[in-house]
C-alpha cells in the first residue's frame, strides 16, 4: 500500500470530503455540511483523516477523542477502492492517534443496516456490544 497517503484534513478539503461522503458513505448526519466539518477541523485538526491515492480521496475516518473516549465515525472507502486495505490503514492511523493521546478503547458508530461495514469492522478486531443503544436528541 505504498501509494496510499494518509493525512489529516484541512479546511480546504471540506467540499471534497462532503462530495466523497455523498458517494462513498452510508447514511447521513445532521453535521454533514460545510459548517459541521469546519467546526470539527477547527476544534480538533488531527481528527479527520483522509486516505488519498494520486491526490484523490479514497477513504476517510473521523478519529475523535474527548479526553475520555476514543470514537470512530465516518469510516468510508470509495466503492471503486474497497477490499484494498484502505479501511485497515485508516483505522491503524486512528488507533495510533488514540494511543498517543492515552486512549484505552475505541467506540465505533456503525449503521445497523450496513452489513458490509459489519464485516469490515469485525475484520479489524472490533465487535458489537449488544447491550448498548444510541440515544440522540438534535439541538
Amino acid at each position: 500500500m505504498t501509494d496510499l497517503d494518509i493525512r489529516r484534513a484541512t479546511l480546504s478539503d471540506i467540499d471534497a470530503v462532503l462530495r466523497f461522503w455523498r458517494e462513498a458513505a452510508e447514511g447521513t448526519s445532521i453535521t454533514d455540511d460545510h459548517d459541521g466539518v469546519a467546526r470539527l477541523i477547527s476544534r480538533d485538526p488531527e481528527a479527520l483523516l483522509l486516505a488519498e491515492r494520486d491526490g484523490r480521496i479514497t477513504g476517510t475516518v473521523i478519529a475523535g477523542f474527548d479526553g475520555w473516549r476514543c470514537s470512530a465515525y465516518r469510516l468510508a472507502v470509495h466503492p471503486d477502492c474497497r477490499r484494498q486495505g484502505i479501511a485497515t490503514a485508516l483505522m491503524d492511523a486512528a488507533e495510533r492517534r488514540f494511543a498517543a493521546l492515552g486512549g484505552r478503547r475505541v467506540d465505533a458508530m456503525v449503521l445497523e443496516s450496513n452489513t458490509r461495514a459489519h464485516h469490515t469492522w469485525g475484520a479489524t478486531g472490533y465487535h458489537r456490544e449488544e447491550h448498548w443503544r444510541r440515544w440522540v436528541k438534535p439541538l
